[in-house]
């Protein structure tokens, strides 16, 4: 999806300036927000790929214009309701009106602890070899889909070198569908920021993480 989230190497946006001695949290509700998307997670209704893509789907007016933790609000209000967790007229309302949906699982305050320190692995076994290998020479693929892609706007189309094998890892773009995990080959590319951006940039090299379907071999003529 080309949201508002993909906005790497656009101008415009002005200077980074990050806040000296920055809170983890800068208001009451954020941490509240926090752990209601990670409760929510664990009840199974969705994966972290589509808790992901809702944020992604927010208008860009409302994305540009959010806070961080206002745009994970938004993002898991829309799952509550698409999945009949609950209504708009109940959020905005703060008051339960139907019944209490039933969910898979509960996340208990005595398990939180254990459960976070466990972590949620996405790498999986693969029953076939890497494609690619490191040194090999990639492009990564022109694509536009309409839903959600791990795969970077400003590096699509352009030439860069396999660094690593990161082994297999759930596909995103399929598990954000609810298409199953279907994992891929994981690689991390580097590119050169001038194939980015060409010659009128200071940085030198970026590095991307990129599922196999997301690359092409490029041959000795290029």
């Amino acid at each position: 999806m080309n949201g508002a989230q993909d906005m790497g190497g656009m101008q415009g946006f002005g200077p980074v300036r990050p806040e000296a001695d920055e809170p983890i949290f800068h208001a009451d509700w954020e941490p509240r927000v926090l752990a209601l998307t990670l409760a929510m997670g664990v009840t199974g209704k969705w994966n972290i790929d589509a808790s992901r893509a809702a944020r992604e789907s927010l208008p860009p007016g409302q994305y540009l214009t959010s806070t961080y933790y206002q745009i994970w609000f938004e993002g898991l209000r829309k799952l509550v309701i698409e999945h009949g967790l609950a209504s708009a007229e109940e959020i905005d309302a703060g008051i339960s009106m139907q019944p209490a949906a039933k969910v898979a699982r509960v996340l208990q305050a005595k398990d939180v602890q254990a459960t976070l320190s466990r972590g949620f692995p996405y790498d999986r076994p693969m029953g076939y070899p890497a494609r690619f290998a490191i040194g090999d020479t990639v492009r990564a693929r022109e694509m536009n889909p309409p839903t959600h892609t791990r795969l970077p706007r400003y590096c699509r189309g352009k030439r860069g070198e396999i660094v690593a094998v990161r082994g297999a890892h759930v596909l995103p773009d399929a598990n954000a569908l609810g298409q199953g995990e279907q994992p891929r080959w994981l690689y991390s590319v580097r590119f050169a920021a001038t194939e980015l951006w060409g010659d009128d940039t200071s940085a030198a090299s970026v590095w991307v993480d990129c599922w196999e379907p997301y690359l092409e071999p490029v041959d000795a003529n290029g």
